[in-house]
């Protein structure tokens, strides 16, 4: 891209376009905490090897993976990635910053798209896949959106047990539209409690995430038949695909539309960085999904071939008949999940699933035994919440200096839920892991 400098005229004239005297005046509406002011605090230029030599020492002051050991997950989980899906996934065919889904370009790549709906499909029992969306949180907001659209009824039920930054940006979405979303509360079982929504009416959908933030397992098919009794679809969103490797998946217990994040499935934890967003739903509803469908067909010839079949997106409709805004997918992120999936395989996940289940009711009970109280007793996945002694949060600073992340503190997302900690293990933290972690925790605790 070209570097287009602006000069103090260009500047002028468009701040007169816009009725502003000066810069500051065009950003006055920025909240102060989030307008810098004065210079930028920066040292002296470098050179490459001082820089790089800077660089890593400011990360040694960070505790990062995989230099330190967490015991976290809310919506980001540590899994063993196969090397067979990194060495296949840096081959030069699929590794392009060119985008070679069109028909005419790589039948390989929309093959990938179309195994990888296909194995989507099948994970979360649903009937139509689509070819990927940026991440989780922003797949929910277009599930509910899609419900809109499908009903025509301005009104959400949101559970409070759908991960905090997930509902942030759900509401980043509908607020300036003026649909309405009303917050569902949470049990003392840490579970959805649908009786507040008992007397709501006119709502497109209820829409929940399982296992929810908590790591507890929803009752879908309740929440689904719920919806449907009142003339709303049902929702569900997750985080973590690789417990249905072991649940029941939405689609057996009556979802509608099911989305969610799917970094889990063969791809890097890189905070912040790379991510997939998964989107399934019933095949009434295809034509309304966001995004876009590959297919499999025939040519004239009778061979099989791949070609893009629905793709409601603006660039290749009138923007008014447009299902969202969405003009791509995380196609390589996509094909990624699709080899880690097919790697696996259905046993495989199953095994992957129930080591994960089994690791985290292991640590719940060890923790148990060290003085924690289990805050939610509901049937949980691989995190869980506890409620800690009071003394653990200088604990958990001491934990944090030596490289030791003990859980995530949520008083930060729910008040109410001062003193607890949302725990993690997956398949890559050992039983010598856990034990030792609990040891660490129990010295720390009698210092």
């Amino acid at each position: 891209m070209r570097y287009l400098p602006h000069t103090e005229d260009s500047i002028a004239t468009m701040l007169e376009s816009v009725g502003a005297k000066t810069l500051d005046d065009l950003f006055s509406h920025l909240p102060g905490d989030c307008v810098m002011k004065g210079p930028l605090n920066l040292p002296a230029a470098m050179n490459e090897w001082e820089l790089n030599r800077h660089m890593d020492a400011l990360a040694s002051t960070m505790c990062a993976m995989p230099d330190c050991t967490a015991f976290l997950g809310a919506g980001c989980y540590e899994h063993y990635v196969p090397t067979v899906v990194s060495n296949l996934l840096g081959r030069s065919e699929f590794l392009t910053a060119y985008t070679p889904y069109q028909p005419e370009v790589s039948q390989g790549t929309l093959q990938g798209i179309y195994e990888y709906q296909t194995l989507v499909c099948r994970l979360l029992g649903m009937e139509v896949a689509n070819a990927s969306m940026y991440d989780g949180a922003s797949a929910l907001a277009e599930a509910v959106l899609m419900a809109f659209r499908i009903t025509r009824k301005r009104k959400v039920a949101l559970s409070r047990a759908v991960h905090p930054l997930y509902r942030d940006v759900v509401k980043t979405y509908l607020t300036p539209l003026g649909f309405e979303i009303v917050e569902i509360p949470f049990g003392e079982d840490g579970r959805t409690d649908l009786a507040a929504i008992q007397n709501t009416s006119d709502l497109a959908a209820v829409a929940v995430q399982s296992p929810n933030f908590f790591g507890c397992v929803e009752d879908l098919t309740g929440i689904s038949g719920h919806a449907h009794r009142n003339g709303a679809l049902s929702v569900v969103s997750f985080t973590e695909p690789i417990a249905y490797g072991l649940l029941k998946n939405p689609g057996s217990q009556g979802a509608d539309i099911v989305c969610g994040e799917g970094r889990s499935l063969g791809l890097t934890q890189s905070f912040g960085g790379v991510s997939l967003g998964m989107f399934a739903a019933k095949m009434d509803y295809a034509r309304s999904m966001p995004g876009r469908l590959v297919g499999k067909t025939v040519d004239k010839n009778g061979r099989r071939g791949f070609v893009i079949t629905l793709s409601t997106r603006e660039q290749h409709i009138r923007r008014e008949k447009a299902t969202s805004n969405i003009c791509s997918n995380q196609s390589l992120c996509a094909l990624g999940a699709a080899m880690y999936m097919a790697c696996l395989g259905r046993t495989g996940l199953r095994d992957l699933a129930r080591i994960n289940y089994n690791k985290a009711q292991y640590f719940r009970e060890l923790l148990n035994k060290a003085g924690f109280e289990t805050r939610f007793e509901s049937p949980v996945f691989n995190e869980f919440v506890v409620r800690a002694p009071r003394s653990f949060e200088q604990a958990y600073n001491r934990l944090a200096e030596r490289k030791i992340v003990a859980g995530l503190p949520l008083a930060e997302y729910y008040p109410e839920l001062e003193g607890c900690y949302l725990m993690c293990v997956t398949e890559t933290k050992t039983k010598d892991d856990i034990d030792g972690f609990v040891k660490e925790v129990k010295a720390c605790l009698n210092r």
